[in-house]
């Protein structure tokens, strides 16, 4: 799949602020309302009513060496391992209380560790924490379980111990490969450390690899990244993730280190993604949407073409319906009409797992409006099309009548060639998985009030 004549111009009419879509509604409509007690009734009623549900597990390990300057995410650096060791205790009570109240019946089909940096972890560390979780939970016979992993820092031992836990799957962050980008945003990291993480993986059986990069960092150029995506096809990873930097000092005060007019023009910017789409497309892999890419024999090239793709907190997911369960601080639980958020400070998720509640610090619990918005959401930003009468049944509205004012929204894209209706269809154009966040945001009935608010969100290309 090519997508030709990308429209730079069009690209920047619509690029602005707005959510990921990773949940419905966007975590800014999570509440302090919703707190311990609101999830454990959550995990009783859920377990009461699918007992034999699966389970999707992620581990949030917040503990780098390093800062990398273009970091978004919830993590501290330490070189304290007693900070280490005391954490990986009090994961391990949390995951305690909520089995608690889970029956034994239930099997885990997916298992991520996202940080942070897991692989910061020493090897005794992963088997320790890793034969903890295989003692609890009983797993199905072929489950999705992934760790990211820094190549800095890494060693075949480490590699050794997440295989010996039962990881499948890897994903590393390799974000530019040119050195002056790397020292821009303070992650040095040779290409032959990455090359040589990659043959470790291959090496122990791992199934599928996957390689994070970032386009929009200090002095990156066209020509310059372009070099990066050679470099990258030929060590042939199974999936891509090629993320717009997200420059949010207002959120990140440590990006105030990157200077602005290092950052390449908003016109460089839309040519470089340009170049990476041609030039992955070009190289066999599978445009899913928004930042990935895949092998067409991959399972996510596979589950969008089945039409069984699915998002949640990790992006782009193969297992639908399962439950998710998140430990750690600023982990996200995610399952039947809920969302549980942890506590974002180590203090705080100590002290309420010392006083014997569950972490949770916000979380939401949707209405009907949210759960089927969050339906046409979820089918458009995963299938790239949406059947109405699919909808209408399933929920027992008139799909015109109940998304009137989201069907005039989505005229412009129309125009636009981004969007087409068709009959009892909305189908996304090649084009138009450019911008599927933009017209995601057509059918959120939170966006207009959120986007008057201070800035949130990252901008959409």
């Amino acid at each position: 799949m090519r997508i030709e004549n990308i429209d730079i111009e069009l690209l920047k009419k619509y690029d602005r602020p707005g959510p990921r879509y990773t949940s419905y509604p966007p975590a800014p409509a999570f509440s302090k309302d919703f707190g311990p007690d609101d999830y454990k009734d959550a995990i009783i009623e859920n377990n009461k009513e699918n007992p034999m549900n699966v389970l999707s597990l992620y581990f949030h390990i917040p503990f780098c060496d390093t800062l990398c300057y273009f970091c978004g995410c919830n993590m501290l650096v330490t070189h304290n391992r007693a900070t280490i060791r005391k954490y990986l205790d009090y994961l391990k009570r949390e995951v305690e209380m909520v089995c608690e109240f889970l029956s034994s019946g239930r099997k885990v089909t997916q298992l991520h560790w996202g940080g942070g940096t897991p692989s910061y972890l020493n090897p005794d560390e992963i088997k320790e924490l890793g034969g903890f979780i295989n003692e609890r939970f009983e797993f199905v016979d072929d489950p999705e379980v992934g760790v990211e992993i820094d190549p800095r820092g890494l060693t075949y031992e480490h590699m050794r111990a997440f295989r010996e836990v039962g990881f499948n799957r890897i994903s590393m962050g390799v974000q530019d490969f040119d050195p002056r980008v790397q020292k821009a945003v303070n992650r040095i990291q040779p290409e032959e450390i990455t090359r040589q993480a990659i043959d470790w993986a291959r090496e122990l059986g791992f199934k599928s690899i996957n390689l994070d990069l970032i386009y929009g960092l200090p002095f990156q150029t066209i020509e310059s990244f372009e070099k990066t995506l050679d470099k990258v096809i030929e060590l042939s990873p199974e999936r891509l993730a090629v993320f717009n930097f997200a420059y949010v000092p207002w959120l990140k005060p440590h990006q105030r280190v990157i200077k602005r007019e290092d950052l390449p023009t908003p016109d460089v910017k839309l040519k470089i993604l340009k170049m990476t789409i041609e030039k992955l497309t070009e190289a066999g892999y599978v445009y899913i949407g928004m930042d990935h890419f895949a092998k067409p024999d991959d399972e996510l090239a596979i589950a969008q073409k089945e039409k069984t793709l699915y998002r949640n907190f990790q992006g782009y997911s193969t297992r639908a319906g399962a439950d998710l369960y998140a430990f750690g601080m600023s982990a996200i639980s995610q399952f039947q009409n809920i969302y549980a958020q942890n506590y974002k400070e180590l203090k705080d998720y100590y002290s309420r797992i010392d006083e014997g509640k569950f972490p949770t610090a916000v979380g939401y619990r949707m209405s009907q409006d949210d759960i089927i918005r969050k339906h046409v959401i979820m089918r458009l930003m995963c299938d790239m099309e949406l059947t109405k009468s699919e909808v209408e049944e399933k929920f027992n509205i008139k799909f015109d009548d109940y998304f009137a004012d989201s069907i005039q929204k989505l005229n412009e894209f129309v125009e636009d060639g981004l969007v087409e209706l068709s009959g009892d269809k909305i189908i996304v154009s090649l084009m138009g998985r450019l911008v599927i966040r933009n017209i995601a945001m057509c059918f959120d009935a939170y966006i207009d009030k959120m986007m008057k608010e201070k800035p949130i969100f990252s901008r959409t290309v």
